[in-house]
Parts: C-alpha cells; sequence; structure tokens
C-alpha cells in the first residue's frame, strides 16, 4: 500500500484485547486493525473501561481511548466519539457493532462502514436475564432501518443473510470471514491423539454456548457403552450450573474435565490431541473454534447453526447435527470415534480447509471494503 492510499480512521467497539471479557470479536479487531495500521494506517480505537485500566494506550499499532464501562459505554462513546469527529480531520468511521448498535448513521455524516459479527436476537434471552436481554432485542429492531444503505461488512454468509433480513441490502454488504494464525495449529507431532477417546469443547463458559448439549450427548454415549471423556477448556460464569449439570446426568467422575483458562499453547495441543471437537451454540458470527481445530487436523461436530455452518463443511472437516438434537449430536460423534480412516480423511479434508483462511487475507478484504468507502477526495498523500 503506497502513502495515497493512507487514511485516518475511528473504530468503535465495546472492548479492546486487553478487557477482561473480552473475546472472539476483539480477536478479530486487533488481528485485522493491527496489520492495517502496520500498512499505514491512522487508527484509532473508541472501547470502554473497567476497573484499573488506563484511560489510553497503545495496541498493536491502534491507538486506544477508553471510556465508559462495559455496561455504560454507548453515551460516553457516542459523546466522545463526536467530540473527535469535529475536533479533527478524519476518512472513515468503522462501528464494529458487537453488542448493541451505537446507531452512528443518525450522529455522523463521515465516511462509515459497519462491520458486524452476529446479532443477538432471541438468543439474547437464553443468555441474560430479562432486564439485560429485552433492551438488547429491543435496540436490534431498528438495525434495517437505521443502517439501510450503509456500506457493511458481515464475518460469514450467515450475519449477512440476518442483516438482510432485517431490511439491509444485499448489494451493500461483504462478506469477509475471520482468519487464524496458521502458524500456530497443526496436527499432533510425535505424542499423537490422546490415548482415550477424547472429545474437546474450547471457548467461554456462557450459557447461551449450550455446553450442556454436550454433556447430555456424553451421558447417551455413556448409555452405549462407547468409551469417551470431555475436556471443557475456557472459563466463564455458567461452569457451576455446567458442574451441577454433570451430576444430575450421573456421569462418572472420569468422564469430564473442566480446565479452567488454557493458554494459546495449551490450547494448541488440546486442539491437536483430541479426537472430536464440539461447539453446539445457537448461533455465532462465526464459530473460530471450528476453523482452528480443522486447522488442526480435527474434526467437528456442531450445531446446524447460523455461523457454525459456515466454519463446519458438512461431510469434509465435521458434520453439523440439528441444534438441541442431543441425539444426533451423539450419534454423529459415535461415527467418528469408531471409524479411524473417516476421522483421518476428516481431519486431511480440515487442514485443506483451514488453509484457505488467514489474517493477511481477512486484512486485504477489510482494507479493500475501507478504501471503497472512502471518497478519493478525502485520501490523505
Amino acid at each position: 500500500m503506497n502513502g495515497a492510499d493512507r487514511g485516518r480512521v475511528l473504530l468503535l467497539n465495546w472492548l479492546d484485547r486487553e478487557n477482561p471479557k473480552a473475546g472472539g470479536a476483539e480477536v478479530h479487531l486487533h488481528e485485522t486493525f493491527g496489520r492495517l495500521a502496520n500498512r499505514g494506517w491512522n487508527l484509532t480505537l473508541l472501547s470502554s473501561g473497567w476497573p484499573g485500566a488506563g484511560s489510553e494506550t497503545v495496541l498493536d499499532g491502534i491507538r486506544v481511548r477508553r471510556v465508559g464501562s462495559r455496561l455504560s459505554y454507548p453515551v460516553p462513546a457516542i459523546r466522545e466519539a463526536r467530540r473527535l469527529l469535529t475536533s479533527g480531520s478524519w476518512d472513515l468511521v468503522i462501528e464494529d457493532l458487537n453488542k448493541v448498535p451505537l446507531f452512528t448513521p443518525r450522529w455522523t455524516r463521515t465516511p462509515l462502514l459497519l462491520l458486524v459479527h452476529h446479532l443477538f436476537g432471541a438468543t439474547a434471552f437464553q443468555e441474560a436475564s430479562l432486564p439485560v436481554a429485552l433492551p438488547t432485542w429491543l435496540l436490534e429492531k431498528p438495525i434495517g432501518r437505521v443502517y439501510r444503505g450503509v456500506p457493511g461488512v458481515a464475518v460469514s454468509a450467515s450475519t449477512r443473510d440476518d442483516l438482510v433480513r432485517r431490511g439491509l441490502h444485499a448489494h451493500d454488504l461483504h462478506v469477509i470471514p475471520n482468519g487464524i494464525d496458521l502458524s500456530a495449529f497443526g496436527p499432533a507431532g510425535g505424542a499423537g491423539r490422546f490415548p482415550e477417546p477424547t472429545l474437546l469443547y474450547l471457548g467461554r463458559l456462557k450459557r447461551y454456548k449450550r455446553v450442556d448439549l454436550i454433556l447430555q450427548a456424553l451421558r447417551v454415549l455413556q448409555a452405549r457403552d462407547i468409551p469417551a471423556r470431555l475436556l471443557v477448556a475456557g472459563k466463564g460464569d455458567h461452569r457451576p450450573a455446567l458442574e451441577r449439570e454433570v451430576r444430575r446426568l450421573d456421569l462418572s467422575p472420569d468422564r469430564v474435565r473442566f480446565l479452567g483458562f488454557v493458554s494459546e499453547s495449551e490450547k494448541a495441543e488440546l486442539l491437536a490431541r483430541s479426537w472430536v471437537h464440539c461447539l453446539t451454540s445457537p448461533k455465532e458470527g462465526w464459530g473460530i473454534s471450528n476453523l482452528e481445530a480443522a486447522a488442526s487436523g480435527t474434526p467437528t461436530v456442531a450445531s446446524d447453526s447460523p455461523g457454525l455452518r459456515d466454519s463446519v463443511a458438512h461431510g469434509r472437516t465435521g458434520f453439523l447435527v440439528p441444534h438441541g438434537n442431543v441425539e444426533a449430536l451423539a450419534t454423529r460423534i459415535q461415527e467418528i470415534l469408531a471409524d479411524t480412516e473417516e476421522r483421518e480423511r476428516m481431519g486431511r479434508e480440515g487442514c485443506r480447509f483451514a488453509a484457505t483462511f488467514s489474517w493477511d487475507r481477512t486484512a486485504d478484504e477489510m482494507e479493500e471494503a475501507m478504501r471503497a468507502v472512502v471518497a478519493p477526495t478525502s485520501r490523505r498523500p
């Protein structure tokens, strides 16, 4: 990229990657826009703070300004964004719609790009209490009207289709999938797979992730005398409920292990050594752990739900099953565990599939989308 293409961009996202509540959307933001910062884009991120957080920092070449808290973010963020936009010359605003919308078209005339991972819809009620879920659901209702005609990026075809159903125009939306760090994942080396049939869930322990479905499938496998254990890697406020579910299902103690938070190197080892990766959310923007499993040569069994159906090639890199159908989930897991040749075939297919997704590719395509929005007259020399 040459100097004539550089621009000054204001990013709006509730969290940055240092926030204790950060998740996949923040990984996407910093992996993508950190690369663009290194190419010469002048990027400022406006995010929320938390107790003990500095008000300003630089992460991955992105200047980060923190205002408000995770729950109070919209009001101070809009106020600070308007102040910044009126106090200097900006080429582009990118709203990373990651919680509830900030309705940027209503308060800025700066060229705008909408970035959407996924919208909660009715799934908000599966995770949050009614006083929190109801406003989230209601605030999503005007999205189709407020953002109609705004250029947008969706991280999956599922998210694009959701936005179109809500009233946005398909021709305004580009699908730019997430990437992964391909150098960090690969098939198991000398250690090989775990000696015992091992299932893996890797992610946050939140109610809407529906890890309980995997536990119920494990109970079905136990009743069928199929030897298998489940490793649950990740932390979250739903862990106590899942531990109670283990006891309620009368799963034997050696069947389930909660590993808590794992490092990146531990995550890579778990993905490579497990026999089957499972993800049973009713809705995701993409399901990045499915792709990381594929890059590790490990097949995935996942719910056939938005986002997950984009990151699992059914019959090639794993299986998709009707969301909530525990019998189907257990049966597909059993098929993979029982057939070494099929499991290895899916592993090879997964490696080929994952190799087409990289953060460099995501950054390239994002840059194209940004340059299409920035008016030529506003680009900096």
